[in-house]
């Protein structure tokens, strides 16, 4: 069994227990409870600029410990100094250390500021019902794993992401499955340099697959991005942001670092 797989058969197990039917009023009405403000895409978009994704994330499966101790809104308070455009929570407790009530915290630190950027729940979905706890802690946007999924599961949490106007990321590492969350109708799609089966990075894969986006979608290089040349090579691929993640979080002070990732040329 490869690690992806190994990792989908745990959380199918770990949400089995509270696993229910999601009504589309339930989702309905957190889409009419979203804060205004930026939509995960919007923040994305902008073609002066290449954005950023600040992920809070204190392990994971290659890197081991990356900062166990790391609290969430705190972490979300140097990512929102810095002026990132958006925040990636990983809520995965077994194999990322982290959990539902980090997006809650975050998202809370987060509501009363106006300029506040929007929240992506970073998590291995495969139900409805971790699209309605994404939205009911504040998240703006989820993530779809395509390789991890049937057509139809990435059918249902499509449909109950844009019924609580939620934006949904499409994760992608090759051409057949960029040609699945395609025929799906993603807005977003980040291509990710990791290989989810083996947990090793190659950046080769955004200079591949970046290019064969169509025009319209937003496009994100995630996994890998270390310094400002890997960022820049991501950008000259076609990326409008990157998502970093172990990178940020090994820097007691990440905010130079990412000054310096706005203001690249």
């Amino acid at each position: 069994m490869d690690k992806l797989d190994e990792i989908m058969a745990w959380k199918r197990r770990e949400i089995a227990d509270h696993i229910r039917p999601v009504h589309a009023e339930e989702l309905a009405r957190q889409a009419r409870n979203v804060k205004k403000g930026r939509s995960f895409r919007e923040s994305l978009a902008d073609p002066g600029q290449l954005s950023l994704i600040a992920e809070i994330k204190r392990r994971s499966p290659s890197a081991g410990n990356i900062a166990g101790d790391a609290a969430a809104q705190e972490r979300a308070r140097i990512y929102y100094n810095a002026s990132v455009d958006a925040i990636s929570v990983l809520t995965d407790e077994k194999y990322f250390s982290g959990t539902l009530r980090d997006l809650w915290e975050v998202s809370e630190f987060l509501q009363w500021r106006e300029d506040a950027p929007p929240i992506l729940r970073k998590d291995f979905m495969v139900h409805p019902i971790q699209v309605l706890e994404a939205a009911e802690a504040g998240a703006k946007a989820i993530l779809i794993i395509v390789r991890a999924l049937s057509n139809e599961e990435i059918s249902q949490l499509y449909e109950a992401a844009n019924l609580a106007a939620l934006d949904s990321l499409f994760e992608v590492h090759n051409q057949d499955e960029l040609a699945v969350a395609l025929q799906a109708g993603a807005k977003i799609i980040g291509v990710n340099n990791r290989n989810l089966a083996d947990f090793t990075t190659d950046l080769s894969i955004s200079e591949n697959l970046l290019p064969m986006v169509p025009a319209g979608i937003v496009k994100i290089s995630e996994s890998g991005i270390f310094n400002l040349d890997d960022a820049w090579h991501a950008r000259d691929a076609g990326a409008d942001a990157v998502l970093i993640g172990q990178a940020l979080m090994e820097l007691d002070d990440p905010e130079p670092f990412i000054r310096e990732l706005h203001d690249l040329p």
